[in-house]
């Protein structure tokens, strides 16, 4: 059996922006833009006692709080930050699979200071974070990672909450079905349909039913809803895609400036992977309009690439019939997937 533990910042953007600015500390802050197009990145905890949450668009968020406080965002200092409490982690194991900036897993099983108790360990991690950073974290001890995730989340901010071996059966019956991670509002909307509220309805579904109504998703839903979960940790993640998406202060109405925009965002694309040294085959576009009505569309080539010219023919194709002159375009997106990256990641296991 595994000892899992899942750290989770707490408002982690907006609480380095309080550290470096004390006079943002007990107030509404929203890391974002404060233009009628702008979107919020991260709330402070502060700020989520109106309603304002991540990803909220930010003329909603000032309708909730009036009084909220608009800051733009570090990327730079929030990577060193996080930097920082990823060298924590591996004082304690090298089987670290981080998430993104602000969370990771952690497989604490056989450690590196040899300690048995995998809560012992997460309480050290959360310390020698505070001391670190002056930040705070929430930590989720247990023996998986579906487990640990969802008990990081019980006692935000600054918690740790731990579910036993004997506890996991009755937690899971208990637990609603908008806290299985994983599950959508979509997805949420279907299981209340079906009749599924919390983790003991969704354990009475057969795997025929779930495989029926969610697809292969429905596997891992009949699994996780008896606590199992074997997926280990991973500490080398490859990444899958890479993209950049802009949302624009105003709608683009023409399509000479739809097409001068997408030749922007495209040129930051293939700068990036060049940077990088990653070509795929798979050119994705990501469009928005005026209504929110979001379209996406891609087209897989027979070689990898990633310079400007191939990038850009591609994405002119894909967006010209999406061009609509009775509605604007509010956000345009490229990307680029099926990435080399993976082969060479194969190649590297190969030559090993």
């Amino acid at each position: 059996m595994r000892k899992i533990i899942h750290v989770d910042m707490d408002a982690f953007f907006a609480s380095v922006e309080q550290r470096d600015n004390p006079s943002l500390k007990g107030k509404p802050v929203a890391v974002g833009g404060s233009g009628k197009r702008g979107v919020i990145a991260a709330a402070s905890y502060e700020a989520r006692k109106y309603g304002v949450y991540s990803a909220m668009p930010s003329r909603l968020a000032l309708q909730k709080c009036p009084q909220l406080i608009f800051v733009k965002h570090r990327f730079k200092v929030y990577k060193e930050v996080s930097e920082q409490i990823r060298s924590i982690f591996y004082k304690y194991t090298d089987l670290v699979e981080p998430l993104s900036l602000d969370e990771a897993y952690l497989d604490v099983t056989e450690n590196k200071p040899g300690f048995k108790s995998a809560i012992y360990i997460a309480s050290k991690i959360k310390e020698d974070i505070l001391n670190a950073t002056y930040l705070t974290a929430s930590a989720g001890v247990s023996i998986n990672k579906f487990m640990a995730k969802i008990a990081s989340d019980v006692h935000k901010p600054n918690g740790l909450t731990v579910i036993l071996p004997n506890e996991v059966e009755e937690f899971i019956e208990n637990l609603s079905i908008e806290k299985f991670f994983g599950v959508g509002k979509a997805t949420v909307k279907k299981m209340h349909r079906l009749q599924i509220f919390n983790g003991k309805d969704l354990k009475e579904k057969s795997l025929l039913e779930l495989h029926r109504h969610f697809g292969k998703f429905g596997y891992y839903l009949y699994y996780v809803s008896r606590g199992v979960d074997d997926r280990p940790v991973k500490p080398h993640r490859i990444r899958k895609s890479i993209s950049v998406e802009r949302t624009y202060s105003e709608d683009l109405l023409t399509r000479e400036s739809i097409l001068i925009k997408l030749k922007i965002l495209v040129e930051k694309l293939t700068k990036t992977l060049q940077t990088k040294n990653i070509k795929g085959k798979t050119i994705n576009l990501k469009i928005r309009y005026s209504d929110f009505e979001t379209l996406t569309r891609s087209r897989t080539k027979m070689h990898f690439l990633n310079n400007y010219k191939e990038v850009y023919e591609v994405c002119e194709q894909l967006v010209k019939p999406l061009i609509k002159e009775e509605k604007g375009i509010r956000l345009l997106g490229v990307g680029l997937s099926n990435l080399d990256n993976l082969e060479k990641y194969r190649q590297l296991k190969l030559d090993f």
